[in-house]
């Protein structure tokens, strides 16, 4: 039921059956997804590449999954579970249907542990042998107090502890990180089906933050879709340069942006670089002087061209 994790990103399809997944799969990826007019055509995953800017980015179309999936209706969780390992999650939703959709589908992953275009809470949470709960407030809290804490914490049979609440944070926060098993994942909710509303509905859909209205059928809006898709995956890419010949433009190496380093790089292109590497001249963005020499720690951007020097 799961793939191969294959190219530098994947994207997950989620939504109702019979909202156009497939077609959308067919369309963007040129790979045929079985489609017809009645719901649950699809019922494993069907795997499918783009290559966007570069970089190639696996799409998965799911099965539909229904009200009551996070229990394990309609091999729901194993959907969920699929969707878990991908690096952005598309909602695909059908424009004519009630947008309570949008609500059901969102409960669904959120009881399963995904938590949708939210960033991890800055809590910093640490178990110790005596002492009690001590807690450290940063901000003023309006929802959390001493006590609040405690009791949270009791529930999960942890009396001693170090708590620092970096944040303005919630119950639900702290559980999240109590438990520490939340998968914290961007999504865009693709509104499909737009050849059959007007253009008077189609201002007010346009208003919804995180949102993309499209047509599958007809194919409109690809380009709107793919540019927010670039930017909530977050990818860098970086262009190689051998000594003395002009950096290859065509294959880039994409790293995600919270790992963009020398150091991932040079893992990306082969565990055995680092053991010689010496320095790396950087061209682009990310330095002061072009080229300038760096070590293995510094931050690359995107569409810097490295040369890597080893050591003789």
């Amino acid at each position: 039921f799961d793939v191969a994790k294959t190219g530098d990103a994947r994207i997950g399809f989620v939504g109702f059956p019979s909202v156009g997944k497939s077609t959308l799969l067919t369309n963007l990826a040129g790979v045929y997804s079985e489609v017809a007019a009645y719901e649950f055509t699809t019922l494993t995953t069907v795997p499918g590449v783009i290559r966007y800017k570069g970089a190639k980015i696996q799409l998965l179309d799911l099965p539909g999954i229904i009200e009551g999936a996070k229990d394990g209706k309609g091999r729901g969780r194993q959907v969920i579970a699929v969707a878990r390992t991908c690096g952005l999650i598309f909602i695909i939703l059908d424009v004519l249907k009630p947008l309570e959709h949008k609500k059901i589908i969102e409960r669904e992953l959120e009881g399963f542990g995904i938590r949708l275009n939210k960033k991890p809470p800055n809590i910093h949470y640490r178990k110790k042998d005596k002492g009690g709960i001590n807690l450290t407030l940063v901000v003023p809290q309006s929802h959390l107090d001493l006590e609040q804490v405690r009791s949270i914490l009791a529930e999960y049979r942890v009396h001693n502890a170090d708590v620092t609440l970096r944040c303005d944070a919630t119950a639900d926060d702290l559980i999240d990180v109590v438990e520490g098993n939340r998968a914290y994942i961007p999504c865009i909710y693709i509104l499909n089906k737009i050849d059959q509303i007007s253009i008077e509905e189609l201002d007010i859909i346009y208003r919804i933050p995180h949102a993309v209205p499209i047509s599958a059928h007809h194919k409109w809006n690809f380009d709107d879709l793919l540019e927010k898709m670039w930017s909530y995956l977050s990818l860098v890419r970086i262009y190689t340069k051998p000594k003395g010949q002009l950096p290859d433009y065509s294959a880039p190496v994409v790293l995600q942006l919270s790992h963009s380093s020398v150091e991932d790089l040079c893992n990306n292109l082969h565990k055995s670089i680092l053991k010689e590497f010496k320095h790396a001249l950087v061209w682009g963005s990310s330095v002061k002087h072009n080229p300038q020499k760096v070590g293995k720690e510094h931050v690359l951007h995107d569409e810097d061209v490295v040369q890597i020097v080893k050591r003789i």
